[in-house]
Order: structure tokens, then C-alpha cells, then sequence
């Protein structure tokens, strides 16, 4: 099950593409979006990552943190963010640990079972602030923009 809004976020501390540990209690005092995809270098998943990309100027503005989060690993997120050049980091869950403890990971809309494209908007302190579970890889960017402000 998602979390909702006012909820604690999970701790976590996950490898991202260039093999440094990103813990969510490091990074408080900022707004940190999670979006959690299915699979590096998918249709969806490759609009999704490049519409942040080419708004990325915008996002960065707002000061949060953006992790792409999903099940591959660092090899694959390494290969996937320098082909569309992505400015921000992608986390490697391979073992579901952040996916689960989020509740994004079941039965998509498709039908198949999988990582539910979802993201979450954590406060600075913490604290669930806005869950979109599940999302769809076009509307992603204008919800975002929308709940960071300007």
C-alpha cells in the first residue's frame, strides 16, 4: 500500500549511477521526489526521464532533490542516464527494499506485475507531502511543476 500525505517517508540508503550511498536522512532540510519507473531505457520510462530533463533548469530552481528510483542496477542506470543525458541521479533497488516499503510494486494498470510508476514529494522534514501512485509518464512533469511551485 502507498504511503499518504503526512505519513514518515522510509528510510533508505541506496547505491545511485555513480555508486555513491544516498540516505534520506542526509538529505534532510531539502524536498526530495522520488519517481520509481519500471525498467531504464522503456518507452514510458525514457518520456518520462527526459520531459525532467528538458525542464530540469525549472525543477532544479524549486532546490529539490530528483531520484529516478527502479530495480536495475547501477550498470544499467549508469548506460540509460548517459545515453539521454539526464541531470539527475537514478537510485538501484534491485532488491525492492524502497519500491515495497513505498507499496509501488504490483499489479499496473496493464495488468502485469511490476514496479506501479508512482512518485512521491517528501518535506524537508521527512514527511510525506503528495503521493501519485500510480502515474501516468505524461502528466508526470505538469504534477510535479505544479506541487514544487515556482
Amino acid at each position: 500500500m502507498a504511503p499518504a500525505p503526512g505519513d514518515p517517508a522510509p528510510d533508505f540508503a541506496l547505491a545511485d549511477d555513480s555508486g555513491a550511498i544516498v540516505r534520506l536522512r542526509d538529505l534532510r532540510g531539502r524536498r526530495v521526489v522520488l519517481y520509481a519507473y519500471p525498467a531504464d531505457d522503456t518507452p514510458g520510462c525514457t518520456r518520462q526521464a527526459c520531459a525532467l530533463r528538458d525542464s530540469w533548469p525549472e525543477i532544479a530552481a524549486t532546490g529539490a532533490a530528483v531520484y529516478g528510483l527502479s530495480p536495475d542496477d547501477v550498470a544499467s542506470h549508469v548506460a540509460f542516464r548517459a545515453k539521454f543525458s539526464l541531470p539527475f541521479p537514478l537510485l538501484a533497488d534491485p532488491d525492492r527494499e524502497l519500491i515495497d516499503a513505498l507499496g509501488f510494486w504490483g499489479v499496473r494498470p496493464n495488468g502485469t506485475t511490476g514496479v506501479i510508476r508512482s512518485t512521491v514529494l517528501i518535506d524537508a522534514d521527512g514527511v510525506i507531502e503528495r503521493v501519485w501512485h500510480p502515474i501516468d509518464p505524461d502528466a508526470h512533469l505538469e504534477l510535479l511543476r505544479d506541487a514544487l511551485g515556482p
